[in-house]
């Protein structure tokens, strides 16, 4: 047994080759992975300084109690025990070989622990003797914390509902994601390995071309909007950021994408440009037809309140008409093609006049098909027809006394639509003189004559005014 040895120069010979390991403990020290030496019966005889402090300990040499690792205690990952018999050390001792990347966990004397990598190496005299062993720990601290980022970022790549890729320097795919699946509609094996050129339009033959060299120079791509296609040979937009790939020293020794679909993000941006675009439309013609109802009321009114009056309540009943417009929940947005119903503009219009009877019946009826009006110009005019209707009522009408009526009944004829105002229970009517047509009978004719393509009739019968309108089904849909 090896236990005492004479001081010798620490030279490595055939014939003791474990003393002169012990003689060199001076430079085993300097050494930062843990190393320590064992007689042939497993006795520590030397432990460098970083073995002592992945130990968290400095056993006692020569003790059997410190047989063949100085750990306070050590355990396999699974949680086992790892005796004495079972270390590395007694294994390379007692079967004369090598014992190589065994991963253990030591417990440390104040409970603290260090996961480890342990070697264990038999040594042999010059007549095959067993000389000993040496053995080597290794904190593998470090590396375990990389493994789980990595693990953790190949998790995140392959969750990401982003297309992510690799590609080598001859653009030539060597990573694929879930995300990658799910927008080109291709396997990993069956990309991997294949040129990136497959995903590419044949009219953007050259594209992939000048970004793969533009990145080879080091440059980083974002946010490149492109097509590319899919399995089934339909085409995808998407937006590309694309970036070198380093090895070690610096090197550029790939590329790395990341695609998004923005085949619905164009879509809304579409949208969004033709519903501002018939903002504006709409925006312009309303003030088209407002500067239009200030000129005309300015060249009828007698005062400047009367002016106001009327200019404020024909806006009010425009901007009653266009709400119906606007989407049930105030987050949903106005789509095109936007129509309001006859029977609801009527019932809006005539809502601020519609006093209930004292029976509690309302003073409005209204009867016949339901079409849809377009938003725009002909809801416009309509509503601006139905208001000129109401007001001229509530003057000089039915609405100008407690039991008056409305009877409005719609009715469709030969591509026609024929609206019929007839006011019943108000008082005397008579047709008015041709000095006596104001402001609103004007705006009524113009409206229906360019607006809307149709004509009016007026009838004045002793109980009430009747207004026939005709027009083009056709221009309510424009």
């Amino acid at each position: 047994m090896l236990t005492q040895f004479p001081n010798e120069p620490a030279t490595l010979t055939a014939a003791s080759p474990i003393r002169a390991l012990q003689a060199a403990g001076g430079v085993l020290d300097l050494i930062p992975v843990g190393i320590y030496l064992c007689d042939p019966d497993g006795n520590l005889i030397h432990h460098n300084a970083a073995a002592a402090e992945l130990w968290g300990r400095r056993p006692a040499l020569g003790d059997p109690a410190e047989r063949y690792c100085g750990a306070y205690r050590l355990h396999a990952p699974d949680g086992t025990l790892l005796t004495q018999e079972r270390s590395p050390t007694a294994v390379a001792l007692r079967e004369r070989r090598p014992v190589r990347d065994v991963e253990a966990i030591a417990t440390h004397p104040d409970g603290s622990r260090v996961s480890l990598l342990l070697y264990s190496t038999p040594v042999f005299d010059e007549h095959d003797g067993l000389a000993g062993a040496i053995g080597v720990l290794v904190d593998v601290a470090d590396r375990q914390a990389a493994e789980q980022v990595t693990r953790r970022l190949a998790a995140i790549v392959d969750s990401s509902d982003d297309a992510i890729l690799a590609l080598d320097r001859d653009g030539t795919v060597v990573s694929w994601n879930h995300g990658a699946t799910q927008l080109y509609q291709y396997t990993e094996d069956e990309v991997v390995g294949r040129p990136i050129s497959m995903l590419i339009p044949p009219d953007r033959g050259d594209e992939e071309t000048d970004i793969l060299n533009r990145v080879l120079r080091g440059e980083r791509v974002e946010r490149y909007q492109t097509v590319r296609l899919r399995r089934d040979g339909s085409t995808v937009d998407v937006s590309l950021t694309i970036s070198p790939v380093l090895d070690r020293g610096g090197r550029i020794v790939g590329v790395s994408k990341i695609a998004r679909d923005i085949t619905e993000r164009k879509r809304a941006n579409e949208r969004r440009d033709l519903l501002l675009a018939e903002m504006n439309h709409r925006v312009k013609n309303l003030l088209v037809m407002a500067s239009g109802i200030i000129s005309l009321s300015a060249r009828s009114a007698t005062s400047v309140k009367g002016l106001a009056a009327d200019v404020a309540s024909r806006l009010a009943a425009l901007a009653r008409a266009h709400e119906l417009t606007l989407p049930a929940r105030p987050a949903e947005p106005a789509s095109l093609g936007a129509t309001v119903s006859l029977h609801a503009l009527i019932d809006t219009i005539v809502t601020p006049f519609d006093e209930r009877a004292p029976d509690g019946t309302r003073r409005v009826a209204v009867s016949g098909p339901d079409i849809e009006i377009a938003a725009g110009s002909p809801l416009t005019g309509m509503a601006l027809l139905l208001h000129e209707f109401a007001t001229n009522a509530a003057k000089h009408g039915a609405f100008a006394v407690p039991g008056g009526t409305v009877d409005v009944q719609c009715a469709e004829a030969g591509g026609r639509l024929v609206v019929v105002w007839t006011e019943r229970g108000g008082p005397a009517v008579r047709p008015p003189g041709e000095e006596e047509a104001g402001f609103g009978s004007r705006l009524v004719d113009l409206t229906v004559r360019r607006q809307l393509a149709g004509e009016i009739t007026r009838r004045w019968h002793p109980d009430g005014l009747v207004l026939r309108l005709e027009v083009e089904r056709d221009r309510l849909n424009a």
